[in-house]
């Protein structure tokens, strides 16, 4: 099979054209405007050619190339360059060899194998009267379809600033990172790209109007001649000529207009189908990967992991360029990567003994070293066992996938706060379900009352700590968003294998916000949650609003935060979620803590570090922490006078195994409990449970139209609930703190439940009756 020519010759050769005419370019612009100079002091030649002329439109023609070299300029433009470059793929198949041509603006990339890559490389070897053009066609035949096309017209080109091998290219809605042979082979790719797209603001396309405020030349010789022949006077003449001209070029005008939006809609049209070819090749993809991986899913990543990393459109950051540390006390810290791939990680591991609560089917706490007191060491061990589900129904009906395209499509036009999206954007549980599973890991919290019972409260802080970064480790790998609650609606969560009671409201509809109280084995819980959005094309940003409060018994109080939350590639590519910032725990007498979430980057080997420490009243860290938000935390106590190096490294916290019953929500063993309605709890609910919400239940038997049937009608009932909430509505469970804007519980929801008293609350659920007024 004949090789394709080589990138570098061709480039090269290219971008010196380029440069050559750039220069011809430069001195014809000077030799026009002088020629228009001059021309203006000849009043014959402007009386051979009346024309209509403004300041800007004599600018805009001194930039225009001649005829001549328009011709070449499009010549250029046709010409076909190829060549191999390196292009980042993902964390598994990190930079792989693939075939670039560019022609006639467009930038299309080939797999291409071992064979062809060799082929390719030993090009320059062949013999010169081979016909290039030849070549290409037979070499694209073999390779088939190009995997992605970038048009140069809408596209922006940058180089990396620490490989000089490395250049991107940005289409406002993903970004190639691609790395040529050697650092000349990138300037002339550099230059030949740049050279190609800087051809679109200066060559007209053939029989292109010129823009606004270039040279308008309209010829009035017949009409003077046939309004001379009908005895019209001079100025009856003149006037009718200027009208002609105003005529034209209002006309003129509009045709530009229209050229534009033609031009604009031609560039949209090829967009999309550049981004339909992605998308077609991120589903399958997609299906491989969760085809081969269904079984391992969480068990296969490791230190170096790949698992977590992402695809051809993850373009946020050139890491190597971008990631910088906006805090100056990281150094007093571990650092998270060096350890994770050190042996002392697999030697801190094997000291943690899981106990008999934590089997493959039964979540547990970890349990810890040797030697520790044994109220500690087997913490929660007393808590009774309860048989909960382990898997979510079966699906009575088929599911239909829904294309995120064809929802625009149907609903240009439409008022969007009015649009119902269908239950196939949701998973089966509800924003206040959401809430609780940050108690997940609820023996973090035992374990620190413990241990401040013992009176060692460094390790009470570090297992807060602990806690507070383990109620992330749910949300790797879910894509699907809870349903947002109606007004009034709440949920309880009676465990006592895990020793809490949670109760949650949605407290406000405007802001949408929801309050919840936690209580457990010597400690309480409480905070609300209210998140303020930001949406960035193609990914959307929250930022979380409210306090998280944890009291112990014995009066220790500590009070924090959560991080942004960013999901990226809605549209295109593969949804994932980061979570990044500092968050402060503070806490009421001796020991406050500071934890960094790294914000991922495109080639981190350790992605979702957690990393931070614990320091006393005087600000000194006594105790580093690290991990990663989706798997573990450890800790070191550091050293002093006594002991310089500190104590070896200790495991916290280690994610639960994945549910052996998987679905495309992917909810953890935890949360597949949430939702569960058994015939005796039914009878002991109020109507304002989630569990009861029609939708939502639905949703989770797999009676998807059904459920799309209830979505929309609630809905459609919830819209009253901001008139509802103006006429001076107030949530049942919780107050709001005067002059604030936190929640604090009122009490008697477990005593009502005791009662089976619930005549306060509304059937917020049930249909709305024909004589119900809102207004």
């Amino acid at each position: 099979m004949p090789p394709p020519p080589s990138s570098s010759s061709s480039s090269s050769s290219t971008a010196t054209s380029f440069r050559s005419f750039s220069n011809r370019c430069h001195s014809h612009e000077e030799s026009s405007s002088s020629s228009s100079s001059s021309s203006s002091l000849n009043p014959h030649r402007n009386n051979r050619h009346r024309s209509v002329r403004s300041s800007s439109a004599i600018e805009s023609i001194s930039r225009l190339p001649s005829i001549r070299e328009t011709q070449f300029l499009l010549s250029l433009q046709n010409k076909e360059i190829s060549g191999i470059l390196q292009k980042w793929v993902n964390y598994g198949k990190g930079w792989r060899p693939r075939f670039f041509l560019l022609d006639d603006g467009v930038l299309s990339y080939y797999k291409t194998n071992g064979r062809h890559h060799h082929h390719h490389h030993h090009h320059h070897h062949r013999k010169k009267n081979t016909p290039p053009g030849e070549d290409i066609s037979r070499w694209i035949s073999r390779l088939g379809n190009p995997i992605g096309e970038i048009h140069l017209k809408v596209s922006s080109i940058k180089e990396s600033r620490s490989d000089d091998k490395r250049f991107s290219i940005f289409t406002g809605t993903k970004t190639l990172h691609l790395r040529a042979g050697s650092r000349e082979e990138r300037v002339e790719w550099m230059e030949a790209l740049q050279a190609v797209k800087d051809l679109y603001p200066r060559v007209p396309n053939s029989g292109e109007l010129t823009g606004n405020g270039g040279l308008v030349v309209v010829s009035t010789k017949r009409l003077r001649q046939r309004l001379m022949d009908e005895g019209l006077s001079e100025e009856a003449i003149k006037e009718s000529e200027q009208i002609m001209r105003d005529e034209f070029s209002l006309l003129h005008n509009h045709l530009v207009v229209l050229k534009q939006k033609q031009a604009l809609l031609v560039d949209t049209l090829r967009q999309l189908e550049s981004e339909k070819v992605d998308l077609e090749d991120t589903v399958v993809d997609e299906s491989q990967r969760q085809h081969e991986n269904m079984s391992g899913l969480r068990q296969q990543k490791s230190a170096e992991g790949s698992a977590s990393g992402s695809d051809d459109d993850h373009d946020r950051h050139d890491a190597a360029e971008e990631e910088t540390d906006d805090e100056d006390d990281d150094d007093e810290f571990l650092d998270t990567q060096d350890f994770l791939s050190s042996s002392s990680f697999k030697s801190a591991e094997s000291e943690f003994q899981k106990t008999p609560y934590d089997s493959d089917e039964d979540e547990g706490p970890l349990d810890i070293e040797d030697g520790m007191d044994s109220c500690i060491k087997f913490v929660g061990s007393n808590y009774p066992c309860v048989m909960r589900r382990k898997k979510l129904p079966d699906p009575v009906e088929k599911e239909k996938g829904v294309s995120l395209w064809s929802m625009i499509k149907d609903n240009i036009g439409k008022d969007l706060t009015r649009v119902c999206l269908p239950v196939y954007f949701n998973e089966p549980i509800s924003s206040l379900q959401k809430c609780f599973e940050d108690l997940e890991y609820s023996f973090l919290l035992d374990r620190a009352y413990e241990f401040g019972k013992m009176g060692n409260s460094l390790m009470r802080a570090l297992n807060v700590a602990a806690f507070a970064v383990s109620g992330y480790a749910s949300t790797d790998g879910r894509h699907c968003k809870p349903f947002n609650p109606l007004l009034g609606e709440t949920y309880e969560a009676d465990y006592p294998d895990k020793g809490i009671r949670f109760i949650s409201e949605k407290v406000s509809h405007h802001p949408m916000v929801v309050a919840c109280h936690c209580e457990g084995r010597g400690w309480k819980f409480w905070g609300e949650s209210d998140l303020k959005s930001k949406f960035w094309g193609r990914s959307i940003q929250l930022d979380p609003v409210g306090t998280l409060t944890l009291e112990f018994d014995d009066g220790e109080i500590f009070q924090w935060s959560k991080v942004t939350t960013s999901i990226y590639n809605l549209i295109l590519g593969k949804l994932y979620c980061d979570h990044y910032g500092t968050m402060k725990i503070q806490g009421n007498q001796k020991y406050s803590c500071k934890l960094k979430f790294k914000e991922q980057s495109l080639i981190e080997r350790n992605p979702h570090q957690v990393l931070g420490g614990v320091q006393d009243k005087n600000g000194k860290t006594v105790a580093s922490l690290f991990g990663k938000w989706d798997d573990s935390m450890h800790y070191k106590i550091n050293g002093d006078s006594r002991n310089a190096n500190g104590s070896e490294p200790h495991l916290l916290w280690k994610r639960s195994k994945p549910s052996k019953h998987l679905t495309r929500y992917n909810l953890t063993r935890f949360a597949i409990t949430l939702n569960e309605l058994t015939p005796e709890l039914k009878e002991k609910l109020p109507s304002t449970d989630s569990r009861l919400r029609p939708d939502q239940r639905c949703l989770e038997n797999g009676e998807y139209t059904k459920a799309n049937e209830e979505k929309l009608r609630l809905e459609q009932r919830q819209r009253q609930a901001r008139k509802m909430q103006e006429r001076g509505w107030k949530p049942r469970w919780f107050v709001k703190e005067k002059g604030g804007e936190t929640y604090s519980y009122v009490g008697g929801y477990w005593e009502a439940k005791e009662r089976g008293n619930w005549e306060s609350c509304p059937d917020i659920f049930d249909q709305v009756s024909p004589d119900q007024n809102f207004d």
